[in-house]
């Protein structure tokens, strides 16, 4: 369950991670704190409305003025004679007003049309209206091509029209057409300044579908891409049970007393997997693939180990179709190690996580915890897995287990202290939120040396406003991994946050992508942070590299939903002039 950059704090908003790329108005990441604009902001239901959504058309349903309330559409025409003609259309649009409240779409229709016929042209937003109106009894009848064609004459004469833009959209949507859906409702969206949650509900069930479609074509087709070297020490170093991140044994090894005869003093080629693992302890992880395959085809001695180093670099490099069946038969191996066996079970647990799989995910974590009871990477990564899951008190008890096995697994003790902070937080209980900030102090008074520490305790100090103490956790970070970019990152954000210094900010994130040009957070950060300069362009190009460089087909939706994202305002704002205020 490692990942690049440590576990953010949710707060309990319903919040799209998309909408922080459109955002108006609001300085980026801000935060637990700030993300509740939303939810303070909910769409309270009014008449003509269910839900916040547009339901009516437009004007007055009651019948006109002077008549009985039957309903001959000849006896008004008769009565509306003499009258100028926009009146006569006002006329004939209240009356299809009646018509449709009453559910009579078909004469609703006839009425509208009618209207359309009689208004001058040159009063464009009466007509706009009858557009719109005739496109809502169109809607009630699902004629989704007429309702587009409707809205778009609306749109066309009044290109600010709400009603229209989302009844479009809503249109768009059920022909399947979700680009220019998605242009619609994201227009919407800056008009209403994200106030409605009808449209935010659309916008974001759309970017899901786009980002998951346009994910499957690419991820199934993507050169594999091996991570960073720092990215795969910090994956390693969150196993302490793990048999094939362990260095090469005395013994293992040529005897070095060859050097004298002009031997390189290596592993036997004999043996793939061992071969493997020198390559793992020199960095040479491009060749560690190819390795085990030798040992796996061989049928050598190491098989079992060689399959799980195997299927751990085919995840590592994003290959989760050629891991599975290797993390399968090591766990189906009854003779195999059994730490070997709980290894590929927590792996393969933390797998069909990142395909949203959480029941087998589940499944396996507990399979693994039954056949290796003492195994603390069992319970620590099972508590990131419950983290996830919003199921933090079982994350705590998870991790204490851990502790108990490996009382100076730091990275668990500190990962212990940000789920009850996290459960404090979204209680809001300030004296629990207290105590885990004490923790917090314990771990790196105890453990100076784990970098994750501070890295937890900087988040939680900034979701406090303790914004000068965070920077110093940071700091301590930078100093203990120079190397790891998304430290860089996350100070970045703190100095928007904290100074609004956009230009710090985009310097610490520029020098993540100088340390490691393999950090796809550090792109999809800039790319976020473009959007809300207006760099529209820029921002739709880090959101490809980051999109390249995803780890999961998981991560590679979310990447193409905020690259999708960008890409609508770029066409809301050449088609509408519509632009969020920026930075």
């Amino acid at each position: 369950m490692a990942a690049s950059k440590p576990v953010e704090p949710q707060s309990g908003s319903s919040l799209p991670r998309w909408q922080l790329a459109l955002l108006i108005g609001t300085p980026i990441v801000l935060g637990v704190g700030a993300v509740y604009l939303w939810n303070r902001s909910k769409t309270k239901d009014s008449p003509g409305k269910r839900n916040g959504e547009r339901t009516t058309p437009e004007g007055s349903a009651s019948p006109v003025q002077g008549q009985d309330g039957g309903d001959s559409l000849d006896g008004w025409l008769g009565w509306s004679r003499g009258t100028s003609p926009l009146d006569r259309a006002q006329g004939a649009k209240n009356k299809g007003n009646k018509y449709f409240k009453a559910g009579k779409y078909e004469q609703a229709i006839q009425c509208y049309t009618e209207a359309i016929g009689l208004c001058p042209r040159d009063n464009q937003t009466d007509l706009s209206t009858f557009y719109q109106n005739r496109a809502a009894a169109y809607e009630q009848q699902m004629m989704w091509t007429e309702v587009v064609q409707d809205c778009t004459q609306a749109v066309e004469m009044n290109p600010r029209y709400i009603k229209a833009l989302f009844r479009r959209a809503k249109a768009l949507e059920r022909l399947d057409n979700k680009k220019e859906c998605l242009e619609d409702v994201t227009a919407v969206c800056i008009l209403e300044a994200f106030q409605n949650q009808q449209s935010m509900l659309l916008a974001d069930k759309v970017l899901k579908l786009l980002g998951k479609e346009k994910a499957k074509d690419k991820y199934k087709n993507r050169d594999p891409l091996m991570p960073s070297p720092q990215f795969i020490k910090s994956y390693f170093s969150s196993f302490t049970d793990d048999i094939i991140s362990q260095p090469l044994q005395k013994g293992e090894k040529k005897d070095e007393d060859k050097d004298n005869e002009g031997e390189a003093a290596e592993v036997t080629e004999s043996s793939g997997y061992l071969k493997a693992k020198q390559y793992m302890e020199e960095e040479n992880y491009d060749k560690i693939i190819s390795e085990c395959t030798k040992e796996v085809e061989s049928g050598g001695r190491y098989t079992a180990e060689a399959l799980l180093l195997r299927a751990t670099f085919y995840l590592l490099i994003g290959n989760a179709t050629g891991a599975q069946p290797d993390l399968d038969r090591v766990i189906n191996m009854e003779d195999a190690n059994i730490k070997l066996r709980a290894n590929a079970l927590i792996k393969r647990g933390s797998m069909y996580m990142q395909q949203q799989q959480p029941m087998m995910s589940t499944q396996d974590f507990n399979m693994a915890a039954e056949i290796d009871t003492r195994n603390a990477d069992v319970y620590h990564h099972r508590g990131q897995l419950k983290i996830l899951l919003d199921q933090v008190e079982e994350a705590v008890g998870d991790f204490d287990e851990c502790i108990l096995l490996r009382p100076d697994s730091a990275l668990a003790q500190a990962q212990k202290c940000f789920a009850l902070y996290r459960q404090a937080y979204t209680g809001n209980s300030q004296s629990q939120v207290q105590t885990a900030m004490d923790g917090f102090e314990d771990v790196i008074r105890r453990f100076p040396k784990c970098a994750e520490g501070y890295a937890l305790y900087a988040q939680a100090l900034t979701d406090q406003q303790q914004f000068g103490k965070a920077d110093q956790m940071y700091n301590k970070c930078i100093d203990l991994e120079p190397d790891n970019a998304t430290t860089y990152v996350h100070k970045g954000l703190l100095q928007l946050q904290w100074k609004q210094d956009l230009d710090l900010g985009l310097d610490l994130i520029s020098k993540a992508i100088e340390i490691d040009n393999k950090c796809d957070f550090a792109y999809e950060t800039m790319g976020t942070i473009e959007v809300q300069r207006g760099n529209l362009d820029k921002a739709i190009d880090m959101f490809n590299k980051a999109i390249n460089l995803a780890k999961s087909e998981m991560e590679m939706a979310h990447l193409y939903s905020l690259c999708d994202a960008a890409y609508a305002q770029t066409e809301v704002a050449r088609k509408y002039g519509l632009k969020p205020p920026t930075l």
